[in-house]
């Protein structure tokens, strides 16, 4: 574990489960824009994934971006890697990367 606790916490749930999304809400109620947009194209895909809402944890919230490095969130882990932000997330799955990675990362889908 790290000195860290925020960042030994993100590292457990990023690790516990193979889609993760730091958003904005959740995915029955996103609180956000640029989180409904990450949500519907998951929805779309039907990806099994956890959202984890950062209003309710203001740890979490600032934890995630300097853990990332990323300044802004949702933020979209898979398989414990970091993939991006709204912006990313839609040009790969309207190019149809995100459905490669899901399908080459084994990623279980909703049945």
């Amino acid at each position: 574990m790290s000195d860290n606790p925020v960042f030994d916490r993100i590292n457990e749930e990023i690790n516990d489960t193979d889609v993760v999304l730091f958003m904005k809400g959740n995915p029955m109620f996103p609180q956000c824009g640029f989180s409904a947009a990450v949500v519907g194209a998951l929805s779309q895909m039907q990806v099994k994934f956890k959202g984890i809402n950062v209003l309710e944890d203001m740890e979490i919230r600032e934890g995630i971006k300097e853990f990332s490095q990323w300044p802004t969130i949702p933020q979209l882990y898979v398989k414990g890697e970091f993939v991006g932000g709204c912006d990313i997330i839609k040009e790969m799955y309207e190019a149809g990367e995100l459905q490669r990675m899901f399908d080459d990362k084994g990623i279980e889908y909703v049945s």
